[in-house]
């Protein structure tokens, strides 16, 4: 993600818009995806994470929350593989930051959205 690009979604990031896009599109976007959205609210979250990192995040999600990207998000079936192509991105280059506790708040918040037994290996597996 080039400098151009970072600034123009980070100016459609905010914590209320993520959430209402979650809110609104969690069951349609899928687990999996809103898993790795939280893991990069809750890095986002920590003190210790450097600046140029959250830049990243924050592009990142407010590439997710923004309305009208490369593939729409109300186009069936893969409305949303761009955005989780830039989550999975961002994802990659803060992974260092994604520890046991961030884990766990994402998780809880997951099974406040969608109950019990909700599986993340598949994010998990791809942080490694």
């Amino acid at each position: 993600m080039d400098e151009e690009t970072l600034q123009k979604h980070s100016e459609h990031y905010s914590e209320d818009g993520l959430w209402n896009k979650i809110k609104k599109y969690s069951k349609k976007a899928g687990s999996s995806a809103v898993y790795a959205v939280l893991l990069l609210y809750y890095v986002l979250q920590k003190k210790e994470v450097p600046m140029k990192n959250k830049a990243v995040i924050i592009g990142a999600l407010g590439y997710f929350i923004l309305p009208l990207d490369w593939i729409p998000d109300v186009v069936a079936g893969v409305g949303y593989t761009d955005d989780i192509g830039v989550i999975l991105a961002a994802l990659w280059q803060v992974s260092m930051y994604i520890d046991a506790d961030v884990k766990n708040q994402a998780r809880e918040k997951l099974k406040d959205w969608f109950g019990d037994g909700v599986d993340t290996s598949d994010i998990d597996g791809k942080l490694g």
